[in-house]
């Protein structure tokens, strides 16, 4: 089996990486573990302004690629087959495109548990992702 596992660093991210702990050792299965970084601005077009802010969004950027190495690395000294994936681009297209590419069997993500007018006003991955995506997916929800 092959998971893609797409965190934010939020709280539910220990939740969700307990669950595919679980599901990896019973399944023998071959995890990525990926976030989706904001594109680069200066990528697609958008002028930042000063350095200051581009050296933010730089080390901001290297901070997430510290974090999920590590977590990645704390699943691995429990036998799980992991690779981490720091990705930019637009999340539910992105995580969509990854997990085609990698031939995922299904992909995994957290939900907040926002209430009905967050999820009008601005929607939610997990809500995006089972629109638009065909590979099965589970939705850890962030409440026990």
């Amino acid at each position: 089996m092959k998971l893609l596992v797409a965190i934010d660093f939020s709280e539910i991210t220990k939740r969700i990486l307990e669950k595919v702990e679980q599901i990896a050792i019973k399944a023998n299965a071959k995890v990525w573990l990926i976030h989706v970084a904001q594109p680069d601005p200066d990528f697609i077009g958008y002028n930042v302004g000063p350095d200051s802010e581009r050296k933010f969004m730089a080390d901001k950027f290297r901070d997430q690629h510290i974090k999920i190495q590590e977590l990645s690395e704390g699943m691995k000294e429990k036998g799980i087959n992991i690779t981490p994936l720091l990705v930019q681009g637009p999340t539910i297209e992105t995580i969509i495109k990854k997990a085609e590419k990698l031939n995922a069997d299904m992909i995994v993500v957290g939900s907040h548990g926002h209430g009905t007018m967050f999820h009008i006003l601005v929607g939610s991955i997990s809500q995006g992702l089972l629109k638009q995506s065909h590979i099965p997916l589970l939705i850890i929800p962030a409440k026990k």
